[in-house]
């Protein structure tokens, strides 16, 4: 299999050296809008260059992944299915809701297997987490708590845009809260500070919010997110029940530290980052891709999950500037 990588920042480069390992994949084309950093990539990882990602249409591929800056996801990806490319592509499908939509129109009208990169639906804590909740082992479902804790801002730049905390970090959470049980968000309610620096005010955005959702049947599940965790990348999930409880990323990397005397759990060293947090997920993800585009399985995440979840974060963010709780049905189209 012949496969073209647009965008070669650090998640796009990871992604080059993953389908490099992986049987299935013959070749590897990558192609940057800084035509000297794909030229780079592709000299330490043996791939062909392209001048840059429009060429990569006309260059007889298998399957395209898209790591490209946010703003060119959704042209990549109506591009790929218009030129009948199986395509992989990184969250989110477009900057904010309408044009999600528009780009969910487009690909809708076309017959080419799409994936939207949510790795977190392909790591084992949260698969067994999964399985757990649907074969009733925890009972009813009363509550589900998600974090993700980052260890340290992202550049002034970034944030500015990003979209904000919600579409950008906490849409992962809203994600795979929505996989994991399988059922949908009804209501948010938000609440959000900054304590850190003031490029996150500049931008309209917060370091830190707590996230209530109401979810069908009445399950409630709390979200915290924070750009500060100094002790290190914390991303878990609690799935709690009737019956029993299940918990995802309560292992030795998780950085946390208990206060009871003659505790040694979790060991440590801490996780640094998300690569590290999800590696073989990150694995899992490209792995079954490379699947997906040879025609042996169905796309795991459609570009319909990926609006869902954006709506999560829509209605999130519209709860925090508005100061009150917000149904889905308000942001929907």
């Amino acid at each position: 299999m012949r496969v073209g990588v647009a965008g070669v920042g650090r998640i796009g480069v990871h992604h080059a050296e993953t389908l490099r390992s992986l049987a299935a994949v013959e070749s590897i084309v990558v192609a940057d809008v800084d035509a000297g950093r794909a030229a780079a990539t592709a000299e330490r990882l043996g791939a062909e260059v392209l001048a840059d990602p429009a060429a990569l249409f006309a260059a007889g591929l298998d399957a395209l992944v898209i790591a490209a800056a946010t703003d060119a996801h959704a042209d990549l990806l109506i591009a790929a299915v218009q030129a009948g490319i199986p395509v992989f592509c990184e969250k989110p499908v477009a900057p904010d809701v309408d044009a999600t939509i528009r780009a969910v129109k487009e690909i809708s009208a076309h017959d080419v297997p799409v994936q939207i990169g949510f790795q977190r639906r392909f790591d084992s804590g949260y698969t067994a987490a999964k399985a757990a909740i649907a074969g009733g082992r925890l009972g009813w479902l009363h509550t589900v708590r998600a974090t993700t804790l980052d260890p340290a801002p992202p550049p002034a730049a970034y944030v500015a845009s990003s979209g904000g905390i919600f579409r950008d970090c906490g849409v992962h959470d809203f994600d795979i809260i929505r996989w994991v049980t399988g059922r949908e968000v009804e209501q948010v309610y938000v609440v959000g500070g900054n304590q850190g620096e003031s490029f996150f005010l500049d931008a309209g955005d917060v370091d830190t919010a707590a996230c209530l959702l109401r979810i069908e049947g009445g399950t409630l599940a709390v979200v915290s997110l924070t750009r500060y965790n100094g002790a290190g990348y914390d991303v878990r999930l609690e799935a709690l029940g009737s019956a029993g409880s299940i918990s995802v990323g309560l292992d030795d990397g998780l950085p946390l530290r208990s206060a009871e005397a003659g505790v040694a759990f979790p060991a440590g060293p801490a996780y640094p980052g998300f690569l590290e947090r999800f590696r073989d997920a990150y694995t899992a993800e490209l792995a079954a891709f490379v699947d997906v585009a040879a025609g042996r399985a169905e796309s795991a995440c459609t570009v319909q999950d990926a609006l869902e979840a954006f709506y999560i974060a829509e209605a999130c963010a519209l709860s925090l500037a508005r100061g009150r709780p917000v149904l889905l049905a308000e942001v929907r189209r």
